[in-house]
Formats: C-alpha cells, structure tokens, sequence
C-alpha cells in the first residue's frame, strides 16, 4: 500500500474476472463523497487496462496502481 495515499474505502477483487473489478468499483465509488478515495485490489490481468480506461471515461483520478507479485492495487480518487 502506498503509505501517502490513504484510502476511505476498500474493496477486494481478488478472484474476480473481467467485468466484475470494474462493476465492484463504479458501484463502490457511488457511495463515497467527491474528493474521497477508494483503493481497489484485484488478480485479473485485464483489470491493468480495464480500470486506467474506466477512471479515464468516468473522469475520476487514478492516483496510483502498485503491482505486487499477482496482486494489482489501484487508488482512485472520486471526480470532484
């Protein structure tokens, strides 16, 4: 986790599959204030392209993805 980034909201993705991570994360940042943050954990490879893409078209901020072994962690920052 990246120390400088501090998450209101975390959701875990592991295991899931193409679309899951992304449907778990448009409903989970629905919820959060504008400004806020939502940390996202998931395996499946195509979420590498499929959030930065999703953040993008949505105008959200991904603030970071740290990659770790299998493990993809994403920080996204709810558009404010």
């Amino acid at each position: 986790m990246t120390p400088s980034i501090q998450a209101d909201r975390y959701i875990d993705a592991k295991g899931q599959m193409c679309p899951m991570p992304v449907l778990m994360l448009a409903k989970a940042i629905r919820d959060l204030q504008p400004g806020q943050v939502l940390a996202l954990s998931a395996t499946d490879k195509g979420a590498r392209r499929d959030i930065p893409a999703w953040a993008e078209k949505t105008g959200n901020k991904l603030l970071d993805v740290i990659e770790q072994a299998d493990l993809l962690t994403f920080y996204i920052q709810k558009a404010v």
